[in-house]
């Protein structure tokens, strides 16, 4: 009895090794893979050096201006109410409330990693970070703003503000609506989440589970990598929604039905087209989709594949690149999560904070 339990231990242990050395060698095999379509996050150091004139100090009063809701019309909006950093940069809502209570046009993207796009928003109206955060200040159904100018006043009476503005920008001018806006996009170019997959991309091939391996390799070999792929996953190009079979909303029963990119344009051939999101962080940052009309990450990928790829994937293969999917769910950093300490407003009208 005790050779035969040898034996079969033996066995056993035999047959894990052959499986683990199965299973290491197709996650080499498609590291090697996705190494040719995907690239790693970069490193902290090398945002820095691309973008010289953010320093500590214009990432820190950016911080601060990010969470102020005073840049907004009733003093009870910031840029974090929409674009939550504890819930993955959203709200989870379809459309998110403004200073007003009024939902907005369409689904807030993430502000995680959206320095690394190529354009912002849906309809990719901003070229960068810094012209997107100048948006919603201005936007009569976000945070209110009737010009430049009001945002420009609202920051000259924080004393505490002016003094971070002629420390960064010099005493000459140093509080103006591009330098609010350069203040939020430094911050924003911080806000950068790495993943298990990111390790799995740098050589470690232990990082995926064997079924994120799976869903990896369903993802690449269904041709989701056509628009999904670089280092965000997305964010660098616009696609019709609907590409293959549509329109759009017959599968998102949306009942508003958004033109997307013609919007700005005014190009027919922009008809439906919008900025391809980036999938990181993907897990957390529903609903989905420009109108926010889906809230399963299930449904969103079944979704895709039938309007996008012109396939009814199977139930299988949907979950396992939902798990692969799930696997780009990364850390923010917890600096960046901190809640900071305002400086006082001189006028009672706007909320004290120190």
């Amino acid at each position: 009895m005790t050779t035969l339990r040898a034996a079969l231990v033996i066995a056993v242990t035999a047959v894990s090794a052959n499986i683990w050395a199965e299973t290491s060698t197709d996650a080499a095999a498609t590291l090697e893979k996705a190494k040719n379509v995907f690239q790693p996050l970069p490193k902290s150091a090398q945002l820095e050096s691309a973008n010289p004139d953010t320093t500590p100090a214009l990432v820190k009063l950016g911080h601060e201006l990010y969470f102020d809701p005073r840049l907004s019309k009733n003093g009870n909006v910031s840029c974090n109410s929409c674009h939550n950093l504890a819930t993955y940069g959203v709200d989870n809502l379809p459309k998110s409330l403004g200073t007003d209570a009024k939902p907005g046009g369409r689904n807030p993207p993430t502000t995680l990693n959206a320095a690394l796009n190529t354009t912002q928003f849906w309809d990719g109206r901003a070229q960068d970070v810094e012209e997107q955060a100048g948006g919603p200040l201005l936007n009569p159904v976000e945070m209110g703003l009737a010009d430049e100018a009001e945002a420009v006043k609202r920051v000259s009476e924080i004393p505490g503000y002016v003094e971070s503005f002629k420390d960064i920008f010099g005493d000459k001018d140093p509080v103006t609506f591009k330098h609010i806006t350069q203040a939020i996009g430094a911050y924003e170019r911080t806000l950068i989440t790495p993943s298990p997959f990111d390790r799995f991309l740098q050589g470690d091939t232990d990082a995926l589970s064997p079924t994120q391996l799976a869903g990896l390799n369903k993802f690449m070999d269904y041709g989701c990598i056509a628009c999904h792929s670089g280092v965000n996953l997305g964010g660098g190009q616009f696609q019709k929604f609907g590409l293959v079979d549509g329109p759009y909303w017959k599968f998102t029963g949306a009942e508003e039905h958004d033109e997307g990119r013609f919007e700005v344009t005014k190009a027919e051939n922009d008809k439906f087209l919008f900025r391809v999101p980036t999938l990181r962080n993907v897990e957390y940052t529903y609903p989905y989709f420009h109108d926010g009309s889906v809230k399963s990450l299930h449904r969103a990928v079944k979704i895709m594949g039938m309007a996008q790829l012109g396939r009814e994937l199977p139930e299988k293969d949907i979950d396992d690149i939902v798990a692969f999917l799930n696997s780009l769910t990364g850390e923010v950093s917890e600096q960046a999560r901190v809640i900071p300490l305002l400086p006082k407003s001189v006028f009672e009208k706007y909320p004290q904070t120190k």
